[in-house]
């Protein structure tokens, strides 16, 4: 590398919110915190009981059980470094840290985009040909599945992590986000981005987008084969078992879509309100993730109550 291209920032430093007051880093820690324990103990209880209760072990509950690692992944890469900003003053980071940061909180993203394309698949073949789920989708067909999206997801955030790494920063090193991603990193750049983002926005939308459009087909399929239900009940059933997933899906995509076009359109919104909308899509989706399980899914929610049941009566 010429002397020209050198970066001579050795280390990164978290800001967060750039307009949050002194007074109030506090509290927002505190939220902060609290968020995380929330999310870790709800994905933490899902994974306790898919391992002590054999009833769980279906191809429905292994995509779940991805799904959950993907969150607690995430969550676990990026709330502790912010946490500690606001609590300990603490929010630099090193040089090569801030770059596995970004991969792995692309990579997650990426890796749970795969997995609810898979949760609508399951969906479409469970409503649409019910008669063939059980011969379609098995066990051994969702591991290989979980395994396809773990994997698959690999190429395309080392690729833009590989580009961004060489990059010369030799200016700023304050990183105007929550956590290391590409686009706040590579705005430090003492170069052109555009040869950068552009191929990193492309990246994004595929992931995004090839995933969203077979989710929107299935479920167009799922409403056309409910639609064919003679009982409102029986309709009204059959949808149940997908809300769950809808609310999942858009809390996921839609802010995500709405954030990449926006910037690329000439859509402005300040710092500190990019990245509210960026933690409400990043962080409420793995907090209310496990409640949705438990409290749609009629097998977790037969063993909590048959629990604190078990639990009333050992008290007693």
């Amino acid at each position: 590398m010429s002397k020209g291209n050198q970066s001579f920032v050795t280390e990164f430093f978290i800001v967060g919110f750039p307009g949050l007051q002194p007074e109030y880093q506090g509290l927002v820690s505190a939220v902060l915190f609290l968020v995380y324990v929330c999310i870790l103990i709800g994905n933490v209880v899902v994974l306790i009981l898919f391992a002590t209760q054999n009833v769980l072990h279906k191809p429905m509950y292994f995509i779940y059980l991805s799904l959950v690692v993907s969150d607690l992944l995430f969550s676990t890469t990026t709330l502790p470094n912010i946490i500690a900003r606001y609590w300990f003053q603490a929010g630099v980071v090193s040089f090569f840290g801030c770059f596995l940061q970004m991969y792995l909180v692309h990579y997650c993203g990426t890796v749970t985009s795969f997995i609810l394309l898979i949760m609508a698949l399951d969906r479409y073949v469970a409503i649409c040909y019910p008669l063939r789920y059980p011969m379609i989708i098995k066990k051994s067909t969702v591991h290989i599945l979980n395994l396809t999206a773990w994997m698959l997801a690999h190429p395309p955030c080392l690729s833009i992590v590989i580009r961004a790494y060489p990059l010369p920063y030799c200016a700023s090193n304050k990183i105007q986000h929550f956590h290391c991603d590409h686009t706040s990193i590579t705005k430090l750049a003492c170069t052109d981005r555009t040869p950068y983002s552009f191929p990193a926005f492309v990246v994004a939308m595929v992931v995004l987008l090839v995933p969203l459009t077979f989710i929107i087909f299935s479920y167009c399929s799922i409403i056309v084969a409910v639609l064919k239900i003679a009982s409102t009940q029986g309709r009204i059933k059959t949808l149940a078992t997908c809300s769950g997933q809808l609310i999942i899906i858009a809390l996921y995509f839609l802010p995500r879509c709405f954030v990449y076009l926006s910037s690329n359109i000439g859509i402005v919104f300040s710092p500190d309100v990019r990245i509210v909308i960026i933690m409400l899509y990043s962080l409420l989706p793995p907090m209310i993730n496990p409640l949705i399980y438990c409290l749609r899914a009629k097998e977790i929610k037969q063993i909590l109550i048959k629990q604190f049941r078990q639990t009333q009566v050992s008290i007693e």
